[in-house]
């Protein structure tokens, strides 16, 4: 299994690191609020302020 260019070794030794620097009880709450963050940040993308759109014919 292949995700971003890692092989399964790489996948559980980083997961393995995550379980050592959290711990087993905190990582459903980190998830949560990493699931949060993402979803919260492709909100932001999708919103475009007025300000930022340029109309394309400008009349001098």
């Amino acid at each position: 299994m292949r995700i971003l260019g890692m092989d399964t070794p790489e996948l559980l030794f980083i997961g393995l690191i995550v379980v050592l620097l959290f711990g087993a009880n905190k990582l459903p709450e980190l998830g949560k609020s990493v699931a949060t963050t993402i979803k919260e940040f492709k909100k932001a993308m999708k919103e475009t302020p007025a300000d930022d759109k340029k109309p394309t014919d400008e009349k001098k």
